[in-house]
């Protein structure tokens, strides 16, 4: 019954959310670098730190990984409100991690170790920002992460506040997962969420044991590593709005429907949860296998990515 209540109140917050962006005109212009093409309300993201918020105050969530939820998210939302400097967004982001890592109980770990996740959880949470624009993506692979992490026996204890964050994501879906979207989850979205699916990473694997539980955001992750490496040989910057993921160019380019990508992105994405899950059940995900998943799906991105560039400066010589 509380689940129910979660989900009215969500829904109550977004729809309030709707009518102060449309006030103030917090909207999303399209420009060249876009993958849309009308104004759309920017923000609708907001909906994931309240509902950390919530799950804090129904005693679901700790208070170091809800402020840094909240901390993150209210930096975001101002960017997407007039848009910062990288300084003020790179601290609110340190500042999270150094509070996951209080969470977490990281600073007992080696020091070598901090710094790795830092880079990591850093080099994530901006690579999940390019996520949102393509109508569903963003949501429906954050679902598709959050499902992997209920379905672990070892996230038992969490399991009402991945529920809270899973609500607030089928909410948001709700008015985002359209042809033509109500709502993109701006900034706040986006780099809240992105935090959320690494702490819920970083603790997995620490209590775990078990690093092939990076796989969960191997799809993405590999999308991201490639296109960032070929921006990097086209001496691009990096940090500058792009249209370079191959869901992009699908979108873009090859002009098949936002939520039918978005679809197949998360379906795969849960496929390869499932046989993660399944393989760990069995004592088989080692580091070994790990790599092997890990090269096998490397390779069949950069197939599938060379057959769309390949169609695409086809059809523009037609």
């Amino acid at each position: 019954m509380h689940y129910i209540i979660i989900t009215v109140s969500l829904f109550f917050l977004e729809l309030l959310y709707f009518r102060i962006a449309d006030k103030y005109n917090i909207i999303d212009k399209p420009n060249e670098r876009s993958s849309h093409s009308c104004f759309t309300l920017r923000g609708g993201g907001i909906l994931f730190p309240f509902a950390f918020l919530i799950a804090f105050f129904l005693g679901y969530a700790s208070w170091p990984i809800t402020l840094a939820v909240f901390l993150v998210g209210v930096v975001s939302f101002v960017d997407d409100i007039r848009p910062l400097s990288q300084l003020p967004r790179f601290c609110s982001q340190i500042i999270g991690f150094l509070l996951v890592a209080y969470d977490l109980n990281l600073l007992a770990e080696p020091l070598w170790i901090l710094p790795f996740i830092l880079i990591l959880l850093i080099g994530w949470i901006n690579a999940f920002n390019f996520m949102d624009g393509i109508n569903g993506i963003m949501v429906l692979y954050a679902l598709s992460a959050i499902v992997g992490f209920s379905f672990l026996p070892i996230n038992e204890s969490s399991l009402p506040l991945l529920i809270t964050v899973g609500l607030s994501c089928m909410v948001f879906g709700f008015f985002n997962i359209r042809t033509k979207a109500k709502t993109f989850a701006g900034d706040v979205g986006s780099i809240s969420m992105a935090l959320i699916l690494g702490y819920f990473m970083i603790k997995t694997i620490l209590n775990s044991g078990q690093f092939g539980y990076i796989l969960f955001f191997s799809i993405f992750g590999i999308d991201a590593v490639i296109t960032i490496i070929n921006r990097i040989i086209k001496r691009e910057n990096i940090f500058e709005a792009h249209r370079s993921h191959l869901y992009q160019y699908l979108a873009n380019e090859s002009g098949y429907s936002h939520v039918l990508i978005s679809v197949i992105y998360a379906a795969f994405q849960l496929l390869i949860n499932g046989f993660v899950i399944y393989l760990d059940r069995k004592e088989s995900l080692s580091l070994f296998v790990t790599s092997g998943i890990l090269f096998i799906l490397t390779l069949f991105y950069l197939l599938v990515r060379a057959v769309v560039i390949r169609k695409i400066a086809l059809k523009s010589r037609t």
